[in-house]
């Protein structure tokens, strides 16, 4: 058997407030999830589940992974992310293929906007 990327998993002090967030912000439906948990997709989906675990203690430090996701218009979707109850971190990288804005979701879970300019 293969090994397969089935998802990813974040730690939650409301994992039920942070999944709307991603809900919303990538289009994906919550799917069947264990009680106190929420998993956005479904096992077997196209794209990895995002599942929301709870935990009782904040995030401290740095995490060393983090989601990129893809966008058409940059300053669009950071406007989006700040109405969805996310900020901007203040970090932005311009290149010439794109620009990459880090961001947080409400519980400080730091992700990057990428939009990539055609060539």
């Amino acid at each position: 058997m293969a090994n397969v990327w089935s998802g990813v998993t974040i730690d939650c002090l409301d994992p039920e407030r942070v999944a709307r967030f991603w809900s919303v912000l990538l289009g994906r439906e919550p799917g069947p999830s264990e009680r106190g948990w929420v998993y956005l997709g479904e096992r077997g989906d196209p794209q990895p589940r995002l599942v929301f675990q709870p935990v009782s203690e904040p995030a401290t430090g740095k995490v060393r992974i983090h989601l990129d996701v893809t966008v058409d218009d940059i300053e669009e979707a950071m406007a989006t992310v700040v109405a969805l109850g996310g900020r901007s971190t203040g970090e932005r990288h311009d290149y010439d293929g794109g620009v990459v804005v880090v961001m947080a979701d409400p519980e400080n879970h730091e992700f990057c906007l990428v939009q990539y300019y055609r060539a």
